[in-house]
């Protein structure tokens, strides 16, 4: 972890140019704007924002600016919350068989460039969903490197022969002397079994500050020995991460796509499922019974990454082939808690594309629900970290006591969401945290 801290240290100086811009106050008043609040689906025209610090804390139609604050006319361009990503992978752009010869400081410079493509796109908020990311964090906050805020979940953990477990079958085992791969040796990832070690490694990651805990309970695309259709880690291990997570006062998230492992997952306390491509609807009822968030993706089912065997390019067709059943089911029951995510893995040159995921999601939501998805929606399942969120005040709404992660957007994204896969062009302003990173506002 150190050695990872000290790289992405030694990059402040380089990424200097993105860095917050300096206003002559810490306040800004942002006049004029069309505000989108992050829960209607209507725009509030003519509106003046004004953030004091790193809050908002004043929206009306006028507001007298303060003395000495920088205004901002934002000549009728959409304001909006800064977006929210909830299942990404700030660690490990790059072809997925790089992934397992690169050493850490590699990863780390790789990363301070994933965060900054994030923050250019417009997400001010994300949730890691399995890596080693905690230097990062610490990095960004303070302010060496350029990025969002990041919800950091640490190293996955998995059973044996699971999704953390990237290990070919003519490895030997860990048993008799045999090499865990880089993966899990550069802590993005963690391998154990039984109800002890299941204990132990949540938490380890929740010593390191996680701000919620991501566990494997079925098959993956990217790992080698666990097809889709397995269910892994028993009701009293996945009970082990629960209870550990809820006595540090947060919550586990579970990557799984079949539904006998959403539904074990669900039966022994886990809040949010990530991914469930291949859910039915009884049990995405069952979901919503218990109030538990569906964290699904789709532009990451639309590619096949970079260094994928045929194996695993497989199994990614397999899990594309049942999105826009869950999706249509899911629309169709009204199911709300509905988060939104990338999953853009081992592919630097896709993660600028991240955008594209607002307009494949509009096959099956409006636009608002989308922005919705993306903005407020996101922020609630980030509050779920309750004592764990290190970002504890309102985020993804455009409300007074707010944060200040704001966007100005060239149109009207409730008109027509596809300008956001523009961002270079119609993302006037990015605020976070108070800070100005991007103005082109003349």
């Amino acid at each position: 972890m150190k050695k990872l801290l000290n790289a992405i240290i030694l990059l402040f100086v380089l990424t200097a140019v993105g860095q917050a811009q300096t206003t002559e106050s810490n306040v800004i008043l942002i006049t004029n704007a069309n505000v989108f609040d992050g829960k209607s689906d209507q725009l509030a025209n003519g509106m003046s924002v004004l953030i004091e610090g790193n809050k908002i804390s004043k929206i009306a139609k006028s507001i007298t600016a303060p003395k000495g604050a920088t205004i901002i006319d934002a000549g009728g361009r959409t304001l909006s919350p800064g977006f929210i990503a909830c299942h990404e992978h700030l660690v490990g752009q790059m072809p997925f068989g790089d992934i397992f010869t690169t050493d850490t400081r590699y990863a780390g410079y790789v990363a301070t460039q994933t965060t900054r493509n994030y923050l250019m796109n417009g997400f001010t908020a994300v949730r890691d969903a399995s890596g080693n990311t905690f230097s990062l964090k610490k990095a960004i906050d303070r302010g060496y490197v350029v990025g969002p805020r990041i919800y950091p979940s640490g190293p996955m953990i998995s059973q044996t022969s699971g999704h953390a477990d990237h290990r070919h079958d003519s490895e030997e085992s860990d048993l008799i002397g045999g090499a865990w791969d880089p993966m899990v040796l550069n802590g993005d990832m963690v391998v154990v079994d039984g109800v002890p070690e299941v204990l132990k490694a949540t938490r380890e990651n929740l010593r390191r500050m996680a701000s919620q805990i991501k566990i494997a309970v079925g098959g993956g695309t990217g790992s080698f020995s666990d097809p889709l259709d397995v269910v892994e880690f028993t009701p009293e291990e996945i009970q082990a991460a629960t209870q550990a997570a809820s006595d540090f006062g947060t919550y586990v998230m579970a990557h799984v796509y079949n539904t006998e492992g959403i539904r074990r997952a669900v039966d022994n306390g886990v809040k949010s499922i990530e991914h469930a491509n291949l859910i039915d609807e009884e049990t995405l009822r069952y979901m919503m019974e218990k109030n538990v968030w569906l964290s699904p993706q789709v532009i990451v089912y639309t590619f096949i990454p970079k260094g994928y065997t045929e194996d695993q390019a497989n199994k990614h067709r397999q899990a594309y082939s049942g999105i826009d059943s869950m999706f249509t089911i899911a629309k169709k029951i009204g199911f709300k808690n509905i988060a939104f995510g990338t999953d853009i893995i081992t592919d630097p040159e896709t993660i600028k594309r991240m955008n594209e995921e607002f307009v494949f999601r509009t096959k099956w939501f409006s636009n608002a629900e989308v922005l919705q998805q993306a903005t407020s929606k996101s922020a609630a399942l980030l509050a779920m970290s309750g004592k764990r969120n290190p970002y504890p005040d309102k985020l993804g709404v455009i409300e007074e006591g707010a944060y200040a992660d704001i966007l100005l957007i060239n149109g009207d994204p409730l008109k027509d969401i596809s300008i956001l896969t523009k961002p270079e062009e119609n993302l006037a302003l990015i605020m976070k945290d108070g800070k100005i990173y991007k103005n082109t506002i003349k």
